[in-house]
């Protein structure tokens, strides 16, 4: 019998680098959209860090709409056994500046963010989030590709639809 043991690790460090590269894009889409201010996208940002730092967060969905209809998307969904992803440069984010823009944010939690976890991080969180039920599939929009954020074992692969 042959018997194959993998062990991923990553720390802190790793998190909040992946992270970076996220801002990044988050930054990137506020400055091009006008959809959220430099301050918003700073206190997604944040939230989206204290989650995945914790081991809460699974996947971060964004999605664009003009009048409510979704024009771009990017899906993030965490690996935290990443060692073979090629890290990418953030980017290929600069969408239209459409009328009427509004950026939706679905946070996905992993299972251990229950109850209690909840009221431990309700104090760390900069935004209040609240349950949706919002469609993510992006349906309406086309599949265009890509990147990975990788550090060590911890990564985002995102996903883009136009």
């Amino acid at each position: 019998m042959n018997t194959i043991t993998k062990t991923a690790t990553y720390t802190k460090v790793d998190v909040a680098s992946v992270v970076r590269r996220f801002k990044t894009d988050l930054f990137m889409i506020a400055d091009s959209t006008g959809a959220i201010t430099q301050d918003e996208a700073a206190a997604y940002a944040h939230d989206v860090e204290e989650l995945a730092q914790n081991g809460y967060l699974h996947k971060v969905d964004l999605t664009l709409l003009s009048y409510g209809v979704e024009q771009r998307a990017l899906c993030y969904t965490v690996d935290t056994d990443a060692g073979s992803l090629t890290s990418s440069r953030p980017g290929g984010v600069l969408w239209p500046r459409l009328p009427s823009p509004y950026l939706r944010i679905v946070l996905f939690y992993t299972a251990e963010y229950d109850d209690d976890a909840r009221e431990a991080m309700r104090s760390r969180l900069h935004n209040s989030w609240s349950p949706t039920s919002a469609d993510t599939s992006h349906s309406t929009l086309n599949s265009s590709g890509g990147r990975d954020y990788s550090s060590n074992a911890y990564g985002f692969q995102r996903k883009d639809w136009t």
